[in-house]
């Protein structure tokens, strides 16, 4: 498994401070428009575009192992979370980069060198997943990229390389195919969850979904869902 996971990975990786200026108002209106210049963009501004603040709720569960489990999960999660960051950057990287070389066997040998490179940086850190870190990283990479790691596999390998490595990562009980799905899977849930609070803290650096759904909507389903369960 743990050889499946960085070869897909080889192929895949290869609001900061500002400062503000005003500008003297015209002494004519006392009305008149304050600008301010960002650090880094010439264009003067009257107002400061501000990120978005998701407020979220309490978490409660159920028992003790509940909570128990959770908190290992959200270990996991953000142990391999930046890989998969990483595999979404590179993927557009890699993508516009062999959309500009002709020739076959110089995509190749790019594809070649970015695996290499990879191979130096990384696989120390990949080969020290386990299998379970591997399935999560697994859907963290549908999450990021919008597609599954088979599919990734395939379309820069082949289709026997895809459907291969798919077989043997299931004698480890993981599957390249796997999706991410937070709107039927309380665990993919879970995993959304723990994103977005470490998105919050600034314990991870955010990087949106490129799967469409709405986490706060997925709030009230799943709170809900554990309502019903601790009424019966």
């Amino acid at each position: 498994m743990r050889r499946r996971i960085f070869l897909l990975m080889s192929f895949l990786i290869g609001v900061t401070g500002f400062s503000q200026e005003q500008q003297k108002p015209e002494e004519t209106d006392s009305l008149s428009p304050r600008y301010m210049i960002i650090a880094g963009d010439s264009i003067p501004r009257e107002t400061i575009d501000l990120e978005e603040v998701v407020l979220l709720r309490k978490l409660k569960f159920n028992s003790y192992e509940d909570r128990k489990r959770y908190l290992i999960l959200r270990r996991k999660t953000r142990k391999v979370y930046p890989y998969a960051k990483l595999a979404s950057e590179r993927l557009v990287e890699l993508t516009a980069r062999l959309d500009q070389i002709k020739s076959k066997r110089d995509r190749k040998r790019y594809t070649k060198i970015v695996q290499e490179y990879i191979e130096n940086e990384f696989s120390g850190e990949l080969k020290k997943l386990t299998h379970t870190e591997g399935q999560i990283l697994v859907k963290l990479i549908h999450r990021q990229t919008g597609y599954t790691a088979f599919d990734l596999v395939k379309n820069l390998k082949s289709g026997w390389r895809a459907f291969w490595y798919n077989t043997t990562a299931g004698l480890f009980d993981i599957s390249l195919k796997e999706e991410y799905h937070p709107e039927s899977s309380q665990e993919d849930f879970l995993i959304e969850d723990i994103l977005q609070r470490s998105f919050r803290d600034n314990i991870l650096e955010r990087q949106a979904s490129a799967l469409d759904f709405q986490y706060l909507d997925l709030t009230d389903k799943w709170n809900n869902h554990s309502s019903n369960k601790r009424s019966r």
